[in-house]
């Protein structure tokens, strides 16, 4: 059959003779006046005789049959002309796969109606049937003659604006125009669907304001339409204009006017709407309540939500999925477990949603831990997790460390075929990437059939902060091969790799590029590069790193606050902290969480423990800056005000982690504290259920052996259950150097020798050992293994600031340019100080030369040049704060005692370990460091 005229069929052509046209079902006013002629060849295919419709279909099995079936139902004519029959013909084509017919089969058969053309074009769809091939059809008969009816038509623009027809739409619409027939209600809306998505807002506002009657379909259409293309504030005037022409908006426009303003943040227009809602007595319609709950709970009004749900007389389990979501998303969980409980009392069984909500409420917050239990809860209650699901776990994963259970949660994965979802294969790839396993994410990758521009970037970055960029530069052209344009999220990993690599120069080279390629660097790009100097240590190019940054007018966010109160933090640098924290409360970061622990962090490690213990009772307390709190005091020496904190941290609810023991050890093992010390490292697997790690057990080594009880320290470093590392071998040979015990720290030397080769901090201390003990021989033989392994002592420095300037003292680096002034200085200080009882420590001197000569030695050291130069250029009421890169020696920390109680000043210095803080002749560390 070359062309198949369902139903109706005209005669052959004949010389001059003019052929009927097709008769149509299309009310006239309605019709478009073609006319077509359609032939149907006869077939030779044996054709059942049917005592009844199910009979005369059902035994359909091949397409020859089906069309011979059909050429029977049009000879027969209005016999068998029923909907019934059009419905069975048109899935048995699309059964076959003749989509062709089966549209020709609808355009024609019968009356249309909305429903049926929803219903068909799912069963066309659903059949592999595409969408483009019902137009052609449509051009074909519209060629032909078939006139249709403004229902087809309205349906025809919705295909075209579904499958971005452009053309075919305007020649419609120009058909339409050219015939001169007045457009009902239908087409207009449906024209201003197709205008909206295919040539924009601004000329589907055109066909709505040309109509000439304005009915509550066309101002309900024209909002939607805005609304589709984001424009926000046209479809909200004409709400207004709506209601001024006394025209009511129907529940689907108010419902998208809701969502619309969760979206934007629109407050003030989310309550007119709702009294807008009250006005029209749509409060009982669930959808809309929902909305608003959504909607208020989005704009952190989670009151206003509950009351919105509370005044809801019917809960549908939407309605509770709504408010328990609301509650998890604002970080109100407890009470979202409640709403949970009160859910399940009323009736109403939980779905996969409701236990979504919750996983990823914990996750978003940061209860990590409480996803993997209610993840096993959800289970427990026969509920399989879904790709959203597993998706929440994976976040908890990589920050809980949990490698192993995200094997397994990958093993699920597959098991139950949630790897085709892109965002399930997208946090599995990021899982791994996470914990450095670039090869299992790599795998995942390319096995992804559809990877998202988050793939790649995942990717990308992990290798980037593996340092691996030739790798990074390989996938990111293999990235634009593939047609997947780069974005600022990808070029801002390679800004943050280099950066993190410590390649400040190739970061900063990258900045530029991504200028030329058209791209704005934002504060996402700077922030970065600023982190990675911090990061590495290059605290003075993080601050330069910055002062480009707002150079080229970048604002800064929270992120970059926190990432200069680090570097501030890593410089002692209290005065600039101060200008930070300044900056921090105008520009409205105060109240982030992450600022306030890098505030905690910055002055604790500045010395001003006083201030970071002020900005820890004012900030909201997350484990973070419990942690951080408790850390302060730890290296302030305040071990017992350690314990102190972390006993309220137990009475306020809040579960130690891992850091919080290795910051109370920390706190004991600068305090003396070996019986506390004891009592929290049994806590922490006895109460906590924490294992030990290798920090655990060097604080506990460095507490018993700087205690003095060296054989403790000797027993538990061979029980311990993991092999002991450089830091635990370390601690041993400091205690040793403390209370100049050979016979261990020759055994602790030589491991450490093995361990960290080149690091001459170890060859250091063994020489001060020896020195101590006159054995000048062994002192010469640690010279000689360092020369022989080319090793250079490390180079030892103190800096102190005055006036925005820091002033560097290093031994053996370049003089001061004040270093006379500073030595007539110390010459005059030392004699004071030896009438108060100062005696020059000359042990601390490793070199064999004569006591006039050590002495001499002695007041060289770079913390003696930095205080005295403190006490030369500022007032004499000021604080002097000293930074110096390695551990203090007991001579100047004597002498800095003296000087306190000399001069009245106090004197912070910060080493590589700790603080001390000087006073009136006193240490805060009470002489124990």
């Amino acid at each position: 059959m070359d062309r198949l005229a369902p139903f109706y069929h005209s005669p052959p052509l004949l010389q001059n003779h003019k052929p009927k046209p097709i008769r149509t079902h299309s009310p006239p006013s309605l019709s478009l006046p073609f006319t077509t002629t359609l032939s149907l060849e006869t077939t030779l295919t044996p054709v059942p005789n049917p005592s009844s419709l199910n009979d005369f279909t059902a035994d359909i099995k091949t397409l020859d049959l089906v069309k011979a079936i059909h050429a029977q139902v049009i000879k027969k004519g209005n016999e068998w002309n029923s909907d019934s029959m059009a419905k069975h013909l048109i899935t048995s084509y699309l059964q076959l796969g003749d989509y062709k017919s089966a549209a020709m089969v609808f355009f024609v058969g019968f009356a249309k109606n909305y429903v049926m053309w929803n219903n068909f074009l799912e069963d066309f769809k659903g059949f592999g049937g595409d969408p483009i091939e019902v137009l052609e059809v449509f051009k074909e008969l519209h060629c032909e003659g078939v006139m249709f009816d403004s229902r087809v038509i309205s349906v025809v623009l919705k295909i075209c604006a579904g499958v971005m027809d452009l053309w075919l739409g305007l020649e419609v619409h120009a058909s339409l125009i050219k015939k001169g027939f007045e457009l009902d209600v239908y087409v207009k809306c449906a024209l201003m669907n197709f205008y909206g998505k295919c040539w924009g807002a601004e000329i589907a506002n055109q066909v709505f304001h040309e109509a000439t009657n304005l009915d509550d379909l066309l101002w309900n259409e024209a909002i939607l339409v805005n609304l589709k293309n984001g424009r926000f504030v046209k479809a909200l005037e004409l709400l207004r204009e709506m209601q001024f022409s006394a025209v009511k908006a129907n529940a689907t426009t108010v419902l998208k006017i809701l969502q619309s303003c969760s979206k934007e943040g629109a407050l003030n227009e989310g309550k007119q709407i709702h009294g807008y809602v009250l006005k029209l007595a749509m409060e009982s319609n669930l959808s809309i309540c929902n909305s608003l709950i959504i909607m208020y709970s989005r704009n952190g009004k989670i009151k206003l939500a509950s009351r919105v749900f509370d005044s809801m007389k019917d809960h549908s389990l939407s309605s509770w999925n709504s408010i328990i979501s609301s509650y998890t998303t604002l970080g109100y969980l407890r009470d979202a477990w409640n709403l949970f409980c009160k859910m399940e009392r009323s009736g109403t069984k939980p779905d996969v949603i409701t236990w979504n909500s919750i996983l990823s409420g914990h996750a978003l917050h940061s209860s990590y831990k409480e996803v993997i239990i209610i993840l096993r809860r959800m289970q427990a209650a026969g509920f399989r997790p879904n790709p959203r699901s597993i998706t929440s776990v994976l976040q908890a994963v990589v920050k809980l460390g949990l490698l192993n259970f995200g094997k397994e949660i990958h093993g699920y994965v597959i098991r139950n075929g949630l790897n085709y979802d892109v965002y399930v294969g997208t946090s599995l790839l990021d899982m791994y990437v996470k914990n450095e396993c670039l090869n299992r994410s790599r795998a995942i990758f390319d096995n992804m059939k559809n990877r998202n521009i988050v793939a790649w970037n995942s990717l990308i970055s992990g290798y980037s902060f593996k340092g691996h960029f030739d790798e990074a530069k390989r996938l990111l052209n293999r990235m634009k091969e593939e047609g997947i344009k780069p974005d600022l999220i990808t070029w801002n990993s390679l800004v943050a790799g280099y950066s993190v690599c410590g390649h400040t120069k190739e970061a900063l080279a990258l900045i530029h590029d991504i200028k030329i390629l058209g791209l704005t660097p934002n504060v996402v790009s700077w922030t970065a590069l600023v982190s990675g100097c911090s990061q590495n240590g290059n605290y003075r190019e993080s601050f330069d790193v910055f002062v480009q940054m707002q150079q080229e007018g970048i604002e800064p966010n929270s992120a970059t606050i926190s990432t200069l109160l680090r570097t501030c933090g890593g410089l002692s640098l209290l005065q600039k902290g101060k200008e930070i924290h300044c900056l921090s409360i105008r520009k409205g970061f105060i109240e982030d969480e992450y600022v306030a622990t890098a505030l905690i962090d910055t002055y604790s490690k500045s010395g001003d423990i006083e201030s970071a213990h002020e900005v820890f009772k004012s900030a909201e307390k997350t484990l973070a800056s419990w942690n951080c709190m408790i850390m302060g005091f730890a290296i302030n020496g305040l071990g017992r005000e350690a314990i102190a904190l972390f006993d309220g941290m137990q009475g306020a609810g809040i579960l130690p982690d891992a850091i919080t023991f290795t910051a109370l050890l920390s706190g004991c093992k600068n305090s003396g504290l070996v019986e506390e010390g004891w009592k929290c490292f049994d806590m922490m697997s006895n109460d906590n259920d924490i294992k030990p790690t290798i920090e655990h057990y060097s604080c506990m080594a460095d507490l018993l052996g700087r205690a003095g009880y060296l054989d403790e320290a000797w027993d538990f470093i061979q029980t311990m259950p993991i092999e002991p590392d450089a830091s635990v071998w370390g601690a041993m040979l400091g205690s040793c150097r403390i209370h100049g015990n050979i016979e261990f720290a020759e055994i602790a030397a030589k491991k450490l020798f093995k361990l960290e080769p080149y690091n001459s901090a170890n060859y250091v201390l063994m020489m001060s050992l020896y020195a101590m003990s006159n054995r000048w021989e062994d002192l010469d033989c640690i010279k000689d293994l360092m020369d022989a392994k080319g090793i250079k002592p490390r180079q030892v420095w103190s800096w102190i600031q005055i006036d925005q300037r820091v002033h560097l003292f290093s031994a053996g680096g370049i003089p001061h340019q004040d270093e006379g002034e500073i030595y007539y200085e110390l010459y005059q200080l030392v004699s004071e100080l030896k009438k108060f009882g100062y005696v020059p420590d000359i042990n601390c001197v490793y070199q064999k030369i004569d006591e006039v000569e050590k002495e001499k030695v002695l007041l060289s050291h770079t913390e003696k040049l930095a205080i005295a130069y403190g006490l030369i250029k500022t007032r004499s009421n000021a604080p002097i704060r000293v930074i110096k890169n390695t551990r203090i020696c007991s001579d100047c920390h004597t002498a800095a005692k003296y000087i306190s109680l000399v001069r009245s000043r106090e004197i912070f210095l910060r080493d590589g370990v700790r603080f001390h803080h000087f006073k009136a002749g006193k240490c805060s560390c009470d002489d124990y460091w």
